[in-house]
């Protein structure tokens, strides 16, 4: 496992536990319209990342350098976005975050910004893994949201 990016999984962990925190210990309440939009952006990054998943198999992993044995997965919401683990698990954060606390928001924005820091990573170990990551990174175009990033 050393040298396959403990420090990005731990990182991400420490954040995710901060908004986790945040969302029970900060003592906001957002409007019910607010926490109502977060549910339902929970479940939205719910259903991605488990679309996610499901399409990367036995490839998936939590560290930006792709397993041995993995194989770029092209197919599924990698057709529209090339993180959407990245952008499901997002979705999920904020929107629980918005649910329960606006200063989880502010864990889940440095989350973004490592995810985006990982993903450029991640990107580098997979071009000198899989000769055919360039043809896919141009013909998929946007890192996280469709036709935007």
């Amino acid at each position: 496992m050393r040298g396959r990016g403990v420090g990005w999984v731990l990182a991400q962990s420490v954040l995710l536990v901060l908004a986790a925190a945040l969302c029970i210990f900060a003592g906001d309440s957002p409007p019910r319209a607010v926490r109502i939009a977060g549910a339902v952006l929970a479940v939205a990054g719910v259903a991605v990342a488990a679309w996610a998943v499901v399409a990367l198999g036995s490839s998936l992993t939590p560290f930006p350098r792709p397993k041995p044995e993995g194989e770029l997965v092209t197919t599924g919401p990698f057709a529209f976005v090339r993180h959407p683990l990245y952008t499901g698990a997002l979705l999920l954060v904020a929107g629980v975050s918005l649910a329960y606390s606006w200063w989880a928001l502010l864990a889940t924005g440095a989350l973004a910004v490592l995810w985006a820091l990982k993903a450029s990573v991640e990107e580098r170990h997979l071009a000198r893994a899989f000769p055919t990551y360039a043809a896919y990174r141009r013909d998929v175009r946007a890192r996280f949201v469709p036709r935007v990033y």
